[in-house]
């Protein structure tokens, strides 16, 4: 356990990186699970998710609670290293399965009937590795674990 929540708790890069990351994310994760920001809540999004998109219903649920809880844990700096490998896993499932055969661009109105690329999933990846490396770094719910365990 201390592996996972070891970080240096003077580390701004850490900090910079998880903040940015987790706000980024969190709105996604709210419309998905709460309905905020236009989003579909709950019951709408495992409908399309487990409906149209055909993922199995855990899938679907990993989806929406990585997506929420995970950006929370990055803007608090809780579980930093964990969030960041939920979100490198399930980032890389979206690129294969629905962004790569789109191109490097996003496509915004530029091409119709064409989907978004995967160009705004290469600074997330770099966000989240930095993340993964660093740990939570400054003002982090990690770093006040850390000082808790000390043997």
């Amino acid at each position: 356990m201390n592996k996972l929540i070891a970080t240096n708790s003077k580390n701004w890069p850490a900090f910079i990186s998880r903040i940015a990351l987790g706000f980024t994310i969190f709105p996604h994760g709210a419309q998905k699970l709460l309905g905020l920001f236009g989003g579909y809540g709950f019951n709408g999004t495992m409908g399309f998710l487990t409906g149209q998109m055909h993922l199995p219903y855990v899938i679907a649920l990993l989806v929406i609670l990585i997506e929420f809880f995970g950006s929370l844990f990055l803007i608090f700096g809780f579980l930093t290293r964990l969030a960041a490998i939920g979100f490198i896993g399930l980032y890389a499932g979206v690129v294969y399965s629905v962004h790569a055969a789109n191109g490097f661009f996003m496509n915004w109105g530029m091409q119709p009937n064409k989907g978004e690329g995967w160009e705004f999933f290469i600074l997330l990846f770099g966000l989240a590795i930095i993340s993964l490396i660093l740990g939570g770094g400054k003002a982090s719910i990690d770093t006040a674990l850390m000082k808790g365990n000390k043997e």
